[in-house]
């Protein structure tokens, strides 16, 4: 497996920047991790493209959110500018998962089966719209959209890392687009 594939070197999302903080350089940034204290742990917060953002130099937590006192500060209107981007560190600074827990990253890229484990496509995703998580699922027959399906014991009874997939219990359902009304493109 070539690393850029690694899922070890997968970037997660693990906070956010809130914007400045003061004119002196700080920035405010929110904690999506457990131990929200723990994000600091981790060396630099990355942008997407894996370019360090944030570096702590100092640490003060504040009402849901930290400031940051940066190794590199940035003038006022650049951090306001970078207010709402995601700061990232890779799979493989995380701790290891307890037994019988894992990253809801590590997901991606699993085996997509049917109660018969019968291919039913690949974890191409794993997205929180706010009602909970989906897993966004590429169909093994190609030219067909990706559908999603709640990530819940009902509807995927089973993980195995093991065989490198995860059980849907009734992937047809979820696929099936007969009867949904056509988006916006006509498809």
């Amino acid at each position: 497996m070539s690393k850029a594939n690694d899922p070890q070197d997968r970037l997660i999302v693990v906070g956010v920047i809130s914007g400045a903080h003061g004119v002196r350089g700080d920035v405010r940034v929110k904690s999506f991790t457990e131990d929200a204290d723990a994000l600091f742990d981790y060396g630099a917060l990355l942008s997407k493209s894996g370019k360090p953002l944030v570096e702590a130099k100092a640490v003060r937590p504040a009402r849901d959110h930290f400031i940051v006192t940066p190794k590199q500060p940035r003038q006022k209107e650049e951090w306001d500018t970078l207010k709402g981007a995601l700061l990232h560190v890779p799979r493989s600074q995380l701790p290891a998962p307890e037994d019988d827990e894992f990253y809801i990253e590590d997901l991606v890229g699993l085996s997509a089966v049917d109660s018969a484990h019968t291919p039913a496509g690949s974890v191409k995703a794993v997205h929180d719209f706010g009602a909970g998580d989906l897993l966004e699922i590429l169909p093994a027959a190609t030219g067909e959209p990706s559908y999603y399906v709640p990530f819940t014991l009902e509807d995927v009874p089973e993980v195995s890392f093991e065989r490198g997939e995860v059980v849907i219990a009734d992937a047809q359902k979820w696929a099936d687009r007969s009867g949904r009304p056509e988006d916006e493109t006509g498809a």
